[in-house]
Parts: C-alpha cells; structure tokens; sequence
C-alpha cells in the first residue's frame, strides 16, 4: 500500500540503529509500535523479538496488525480466495456511495470493482458470522480484501478525493491477492486505541514512535479503507463520501507539543525511538529539549525520497528529498 508516512523504506535505517543502541537480547524484549499504520515497522521486528505490541487508532489499520502482527499460524486461505474472486459483484454500499454508476456518482472504483468489493466483503462476513472461518482467517481475507482494493482505487494515493476519470489501474479487474504475513513461535498483541491513553496501560522494552507529522489527519485521507474494514452505515458525507473520524492531537500545531512530552513522561519502556522528518509540526530541537528531560539522548538521520501522490493522476508531484530524524532516548529508570 502507497502510505503516507510508511517506514517500509527505512525499515533497515530503523532496524540498525535499535540493534546498536539496545543492550540485552533482542529475543527476550517486548517491543511496541504505538502510531503502527499498516505495519511495516512492527513486522520488521515480529520474529527478532520475544513479543510486539501494535497499535493504531484507525480501524483499517487494526484489521491489517490483527493479520501481519497478531496471526503467526499457517492458514488454509486457497479455497476462499478462489471463492472470493469468482463472486458475481452485488450494487451495495461501496457500489451505490463510492463507484462509478452508483447513484452517489463518486468515481473511487470501476462500476465492476466496487461491485466486486460489495461481494467479496458480504461474503467475508457472511463466513465469519456462520463461524465456517475463525477470527484468524476472517482477519486474513479482510486485509487482503483491503490492500486489494487499494490498488485499483481511482485517486491520487490517498482518499481525500477520487479522480474525474477512470485511470488505467483502477479500470483492472480486481484481483484480491492473498496478505501474506510471518509465520512465528511467538505471540503478539494489537490496539486500536489513543496512544496517549494505551501508553498508560502497558510496559515493555522498546517504544518505537511514528505519530503523524503535519495536518493531515489519516482518517480523513484513508476514510475509504475504514468504510471497507466496517462495512457498517452511514450517510456518506459531501462531495468525497467522508465519514466522521478521529482527529489527532499530533496534526495540531496547538497541542502536539504537550501531547508529545506526556507521552514520553507516561511510557514505561528503557529505550524510545521516535521517527520525524524535517517537515513536522514539532521541530527536531524542541523533540530534544523534551526527550533530554527524561534521560539519555541520541539522534540518527538519513535522507531519502519522500511520499509523492501518483503520477498518473496528471499532476505536477516533484521528487524531492526529505530528512527522516530518529530520536534516540534511554530513559532513565
């Protein structure tokens, strides 16, 4: 999935820095990937530690740690992945509200792709509330439904607006292809809850940070993804079909700045990382002066090509490099 904010990049920077600053075995620590998106990070770690904690408040996300972080068993998927692809498509919510031909007249899917999201998500849960699936597997085909769908989508890479027309890789068929994750001896957790508030709850040995950076609030700009993960109603929301959603305090210039410092006042873990580039609302100064408070800091830094919405979608997006901070804190104990 293209990503706002996805470390899937800088996965190794990550890695590298958390293997050189930690003391002790990697095997035997719990390792929390509070603001998670869809995972990368956490996945990165998932066999390297005794245990992960992933945790976002979005529920899209939720749906995809449940399947890459929390599911460490082989699955018997073939059959209905096979099933769910040679659905005849249904007119439902996602055809009507979202697709073109839907009577809300928003082009976000093909007329034929959102019909075949209707079926495939009635399908997924038909299954799982007539228990022929267990919570694992349902977990599995909802999130490949998911990062499916997303690529034949008919926007810019985000859900803030759909595209006057139809373009080349939103007029494929869908294909939904399977969300492979790691298979592992250990077990895992997953939240979807408040950072601030879940910070209270739980303790570990490593805090890895990836709060959003500026004003663009994720449940806005992934609304889509979340209507396809609850598949509940709700009257679709002007022009772009918007649904209510969760406003951070790490988008508001405002109140980032306290909800940052209690965060790391609250965390019961010996080492934080925390990822920032040079563009957020927080300045790589202040992140210091707070992160100084509280024990012994570092920081690593490395340049590389930031998020850029599609090229296809006809607009002038220029490759421009961007300075990606990580914090380094042992806290003091």
């Amino acid at each position: 999935m293209n990503y706002i904010g996805s470390k899937h990049k800088l996965a190794g920077f990550i890695k590298t820095n958390v293997e050189k600053t930690v003391s002790g075995d990697l095997k035997e620590m719990i390792f929390c990937d509070l603001f998670a998106g869809t995972g990368s990070v956490g996945r990165n770690f998932k066999s390297s530690v005794r245990s992960v904690i992933a945790n976002d408040v979005e529920y899209y996300s939720y749906i995809l740690l449940q399947n890459y972080i929390v599911n460490n068993k082989k699955l018997d998927f073939e059959s209905r992945l096979e099933q769910l692809n040679s659905l005849s498509g249904e007119r439902g919510f996602i055809f009507e509200n979202y697709s073109e031909g839907g009577k809300a007249g928003r082009l976000y899917f093909s007329s034929e792709n959102g019909q075949k999201i209707d079926a495939a998500r009635i399908q997924i849960e038909k299954w799982k509330t007539s228990e022929e699936i267990n919570i694992e597997l349902y977990y599995f085909l909802l999130a490949s439904l998911i990062e499916s769908a997303d690529k034949v989508a008919n926007t810019a890479s985000v859900y803030g607006a759909y595209l006057k027309k139809i373009k080349p890789s939103a007029a494929k068929k869908l294909e939904i292809t399977p969300a492979f994750f790691e298979v592992t001896s250990t077990t895992h957790q997953v939240y979807q809850q408040d950072a601030n508030l879940l910070i209270q709850e739980i303790e570990g040995d490593i805090l890895y940070l990836d709060p959003p950076y500026n004003a663009r609030q994720y449940g806005a700009n992934y609304h889509l993804l979340n209507t396809i993960a609850k598949y509940d109603t709700f009257v679709p929301g002007g022009k772009t079909g918007l649904r209510e959603y969760y406003r951070s305090n790490y988008c508001k210039t405002a109140e980032v700045r306290n909800s940052f410092e209690m965060l790391i006042k609250n965390a019961h873990f010996r080492y934080i990382f925390l990822s920032y580039n040079n563009e957020g609302l927080m300045p790589a100064e202040g992140i210091k002066k707070i992160m100084q408070e509280y024990g012994k800091y570092d920081l690593a830094t490395t340049n590389y090509q930031r998020f850029k919405a599609d090229k296809t979608a006809n607009r002038n997006h220029t490759a421009s490099a961007t300075t990606e901070f990580l914090h380094i804190l042992e806290k003091n104990q």
